[in-house]
């Protein structure tokens, strides 16, 4: 709170003429903290974070460098992950057995509802129904 070395007396005698005055002080230990602006983000990774309760105002200060991303990065890095859905060929064999149908039709199904197993049964039972 304070920079360079303060007398551990005098310390305490701040900490109570603080406590006082109604001022409080606590120290976080957060993982990261993220501030999003309109076209960047600020993120601190093990920042230290102290919050300064004061008659009930609360003011939180954050010690840390944070790594400045543009928004554009975000977004790209966002679209470049292409979600891989595995699907399993038990779930294939499950699906293919409940609405007794081929095995490439129910992978087919699988594929079509990105391998929820309850969805691709519905979507099969209901083309059953239609024809």
């Amino acid at each position: 709170m304070f920079p360079g070395r303060v007398n551990p007396r005098m310390l305490k005698k701040m900490q109570k003429m603080m406590k006082d005055f109604g001022m409080e002080t606590e120290d976080l230990n957060p993982k990261k903290v993220i501030f999003v602006f309109d076209d960047e983000e600020w993120i601190f990774d093990e920042p230290k974070v102290q919050v300064m309760d004061i008659l009930g105002v609360k003011t939180y200060s954050i010690t840390g460098k944070p790594k400045k991303v543009k928004k554009e990065s975000i977004k790209e890095n966002i679209e470049e992950e292409e979600v891989k859905i595995e699907i399993t060929e038990e779930d294939i064999e499950l699906v293919a057995n409940q609405c007794n149908v081929s095995k490439e039709l129910a992978k087919k199904a699988l594929e079509e509802c990105n391998g929820d197993i309850a969805e691709a049964i519905l979507k099969l039972e209901e083309e059953k129904e239609k024809n």
